[in-house]
Order: C-alpha cells, then structure tokens, then sequence
C-alpha cells in the first residue's frame, strides 16, 4: 500500500479550503460599529465565520438607519436586537421573525449615579435622566416592582452635562460606555447600578432571524450561531485587536481606550459570558429565563399577558456547549 507524501496532502487540504463555496450572510446591527458588538467583527476579521463556511457582510445600523425593517423583506439574513421587547414586539405585531441565540446573558443598562449613592434604592429619592424609550420599558419595571416615581424623571438626551452638573441625580446608560464619558468629563468614578442584577432579566443582543430561514436553512443558522460565539469567545477572551481594527474601521470615531473599558466591563459585569452560559455556551437561552423576563412585563403592563411569547425564540440552535473550552480555565 502506498504512502501519499505529506506535501500532496496538505496541497490538496489547502485546495479543497480555496474551493470551498461560501454562503453568502448579510448581519445587520442596531448601532454604529463600537466594542458591544465585537464578537461579530471579530468572527469577520479572523476567519471564524469562514471556517464555518460563511462570507459574512456585518451592516451597520445608526441614528438615521433603521436595519430592523431590513430583515423581514429579506434585505438582511440576520439582525442583532436590542433586547428581549423587541421579540415580544415582532410576536405582537405577527413580524415573521424569531430570536435564535442571546450574544447578552445580562442587558448593559444601567443608572450612573454620583459617588456616596450606595443602594439601588436611593436612586428613588434622585433626579433621574431617562430616555423616551427607557420611560416606556425598564422604567414601567422600576415603577412596578421598586415603586419609583415619574415625577422624578427629566428627559435624556444622551448628553451627560445635566447630570454632571447636578450631584442630586443619576442617569442611564450602558456599562461599556457612559460610565467611561462620566470619568473623563467629570474626572470621577461614579455609583453603578446595573438593572440587571437587580431583577431585569431580559436578554440582550440578541441574533434575529426570518422564521423562513430557520425552516428552509436550519444548516446555515446553526453556523452562523456556531462562529458567532467563537467570535464572541475571542473578543472578549483571547487577542480582541483583530475584531476592534474592524470596528474602528467602520468607525473612525472609536478610541482604543473605550474599546478596552468597554471589553473590560463586559468581562466584570458578566454581560455576554455568566449564569447559563457558563455551562451552556455564549449565546445560552432558556424557557425559564424568557417567562420570567416576560411574567416581569406583564405586570409592568410593558407587554400583553395574551401574547405566546413562546413564539418570540427557539432554543434549536443554542445551549450545545460551543466554544465554552476557549474559556481561560
């Protein structure tokens, strides 16, 4: 029996790799290009998502840009919700879609709140800057369940000047980067109160996808959740330059400095990688999870009890343990 020398074999490896057809993905964010959606470019930028047989095309979302609609008219194969309403949302309004992993175990918002602020609760007696959306969602769930007053409430306008200047209040923002704009504006390390750990539980960035998709394509979701954890474990755990050159390529605005806090927070917060992920894998979603985010909506009349909010996701393509060994020991 013959002995195919070591050189023809990797020849023929490394051919079979060039020749490979890759299916085309197009991925549509709800935000310009920043460090909470690094696992996506780092699959892009070190060929996670081509080793599972995809040519991934990540389009950014913005101010003025609305990738959500994209995805129902077939314009996008995939689309990175904000949270868990979103999903009721598309049920409610019979949008042909549905949640497929959770890149987010914990939502990054949060109150940032002056120094000597020492309990969730005496956010109640503060000034609080809340945006038009906060008011119609997680602030229904702190009305509801901690008795906080809109009284209290001064509208948002994503500019951290009113709050600076008024050591009496607290104002939202997400973990990875309005606590960071507090340090350097107001050269100091404000209270933070992540909602999540205090009982909003909903799933964040969540992977959406076209119910079409996961009936006619199921091959092609399960990779694309596969090599977006990957992703998601070599962002935050292994060598994130690759991923964070992408995303200051898109946007040139990004410093390196919030891209490092914004890592560093996700990694102390256990924003993509904690609870059921742990054992799960990143992207980990559970029945019990979803009807305790939405048994907490309902009673903050947020969503409608008569929604089958067992509609919004499926568990088909997560909790397979993919990755979880990239995890430093």
């Amino acid at each position: 029996m013959s002995r195919i020398p070591a050189f023809f074999l990797l020849f023929a490896v490394a051919s079979a790799a060039q020749g490979q057809q890759l299916d085309k993905v197009r991925f549509g964010t709800n935000w310009v290009a920043e460090a909470e959606h690094g696992g996506f470019y780092q699959a892009v930028a070190d060929g996670t998502y081509k080793k599972y047989g995809l040519d991934v095309t990540i389009v950014p979302g913005g101010p003025n840009v609305n990738n959500r609609m994209l995805l129902p008219v077939g314009k996008l194969d995939f689309f990175m919700s904000a949270n868990s309403l979103q999903s009721f949302d598309a049920v409610e309004q019979n949008i042909p879609k549905i949640a497929v992993a959770a890149s987010f175990q914990k939502d990054p918002q949060v109150f940032v709140a002056h120094p000597g602020v020492a309990k969730f609760e005496d956010l109640k007696t503060r000034t609080l800057f809340v945006s038009k959306e906060g008011m119609a969602s997680y602030f229904q769930w702190l009305k509801a369940d901690f008795g906080f007053n809109e009284s209290k409430v001064k509208p948002y306008t994503f500019n951290a000047q009113p709050f600076l200047a008024d050591k009496n209040s607290a104002m939202q923002g997400y973990v990875t980067s309005e606590p960071f704009a507090v340090e350097h504006q107001g050269g100091f390390k404000p209270a933070i109160f992540l909602l999540a750990d205090h009982g909003f539980d909903a799933y964040s960035t969540l992977i959406e996808t076209r119910r079409d998709l996961v009936e006619k394509r199921p091959d092609l979701v399960q990779r694309f959740v596969d090599a977006s954890a990957v992703g998601w474990y070599h962002y935050i755990y292994g060598e994130s330059q690759p991923g964070n050159d992408l995303i200051k390529k898109q946007n040139p605005e990004m410093s390196d400095a919030l891209l490092a806090y914004s890592i560093a927070k996700m990694k102390e917060y256990g924003i993509v990688d904690s609870g059921d992920s742990i054992k799960l894998g990143i992207g980990a979603m559970t029945d019990a999870h979803w009807k305790s985010f939405f048994e907490k909506m309902v009673r903050a009349s947020v969503v409608k009890a008569r929604i089958d909010y067992k509609r919004a996701y499926t568990l088909q393509f997560v909790n397979k343990g993919v990755g979880v060994d990239l995890r430093p020991k």
